[in-house]
């Protein structure tokens, strides 16, 4: 019986698995020199965490089960609940702010397309503990730089950033009723999606009164920093709004001393599906035909009471390796595979193998990626399999070894051979091969 991998997820073969690491590395690269610290837990949770998160409609996205002892479980979608409980178990003993970043394996019950598949590796950034809009800056910057790490100019990627905060009290002061407020933001989310006439008819099906929709066909044209100042006087005059305005004015300020304002947006049309979000909201995207979102987040406020915690705020945003990797192949932009070893070590007869098999095993113990032929062929043949490993060097042992302990160093680029000590060869086996 021929087996198929399961639908929605993928083998990682030698060359997969190099980009997959590489795109790993970089993360774990910016989270780190960003001040952040790595934390995991459990590969799969109580399904009655996602359940409190999310609601009784998130369990047919999971793969959940039952244990023997009768318990559901299911396989983390998402690291945030995870996240959430583990904070709020030691709420009072971390440092503030917390600052952490993980790379998990996570999987969801959804039909597999681009961009998503049903298991991936996601990057999550948080910062909770910090209720200022820094935390949020800090969590954009974040995202540009990772960005910039990979190679991506700042015109091939745009961070679009609102408030959900300031959406909301714009809408309280034009008295629309906050039981119409989900309604307004799910059809403002789909404002980069729709054409103006398209936008209009979804606006006119809300069946607002005439200055409530007005308001709502503008908001969905405030864009960039003219569309922050037409704002002004959507705010005037409500205390609560011009709070939120003056706190989004203050997180441009900020990416502009934080040199992350040439690829950030407002953008009024960015509110983010998840229920949770209370605050800041962003989105990245490329410039390129991928038309979706390849990296999002914002600011949360009660999660973490939500699983037995404070009412402490946290800030994070989160992306996907599959998202990341369909970016970065349609701009050419993921390194080319190439196995390459430091060392190859090859015996000029069979006579001398286990030689050759002690020096490589001494080469390895200096940590040098060192490797031999499994088969004893000539050295000609050797040298192809080196050649074909993208060695940087070979070592030819022959009788000398044993006799003189000397072998032949061959630097694989220049091609010079020469003949150098073991203890030589040991103490540096990357010197400069004199003619």
């Amino acid at each position: 019986m021929k087996f198929q991998r399961p639908r929605g997820t993928r083998d990682f073969y030698p060359e997969a698995m190099a980009t997959r690491n590489w795109i790993v590395d970089q993360w774990r690269r910016v989270s780190l020199r960003n001040g952040f610290e790595e934390y995991d837990g459990p590969i799969f949770e109580l399904l009655d965490l996602y359940r409190d998160k999310s609601g009784d409609e998130i369990v047919s996205e999971l793969f959940h089960f039952t244990s023997r002892g009768g318990d559901a479980f299911a396989i983390r979608p998402e690291m945030t609940p995870t996240l959430a409980r583990m904070v709020a178990a030691q709420a009072q003993g971390l440092p503030k702010p917390v600052k952490w970043f993980s790379i998990p394996r996570l999987c969801r019950a959804e039909r597999p397309q681009r961009g998503r598949l049903r298991e991936f590796f996601q990057w999550n950034i948080d910062i909770l503990g910090e209720d200022g809009v820094l935390a949020d800056a800090e969590c954009i910057l974040v995202a540009a730089d990772f960005f910039r790490q990979v190679g991506l100019s700042d015109q091939q990627f745009v961070i679009k950033v609102n408030s959900r905060a300031l959406l909301a009290a714009i809408l309280e002061k034009a008295d629309v009723r906050p039981d119409r407020f989900h309604a307004v933001y799910a059809v403002l989310d789909k404002r980069d999606k729709l054409d103006a006439g398209a936008f209009e008819k979804m606006v006119e099906e809300l069946k607002l009164p005439g200055e409530q929709r007005d308001l709502l066909i503008s908001l969905g044209e405030a864009k960039g920093s003219s569309g922050l100042e037409d704002l002004r006087g959507a705010v005037e005059g409500h205390a609560g709004a011009e709070e939120r305005y003056e706190e989004i004015r203050r997180l441009f300020e900020l990416l502009e001393t934080m040199g992350a304002s040439a690829c950030c947006r407002f953008d009024m049309g960015v509110v983010r599906g998840l229920a949770y979000y209370t605050g800041v909201v962003f989105e990245a995207f490329g410039t390129g035909g991928l038309q979706r979102a390849i990296c999002g987040g914002g600011r949360y406020g009660q999660l973490l009471k939500k699983v037995g915690g404070p009412p402490m705020s946290g800030t994070g945003f989160a992306t996907s390796d599959v998202v990341i990797e369909d970016v970065l192949r349609e701009l050419d932009m993921i390194p080319v595979y190439v196995s390459a070893i430091d060392i190859f070590v090859i015996d000029a007869s069979p006579e001398v193998f286990d030689d050759v098999i002690r020096l490589t095993t001494q080469l390895r113990a200096k940590d040098h990626a060192a490797t031999f032929s499994y088969k004893r062929q000539g050295v000609g043949k050797q040298l192809k399999q080196a050649s074909a490993k993208h060695a940087r060097r070979v070592v030819i042992v022959d009788e000398k070894m044993r006799t003189e302990r000397v072998v032949s160093l061959k630097d694989m680029a220049s091609g010079v051979q020469t003949e150098v000590s073991i203890d030589s060869l040991l103490a540096d086996p990357f010197q400069s091969a004199a003619p």
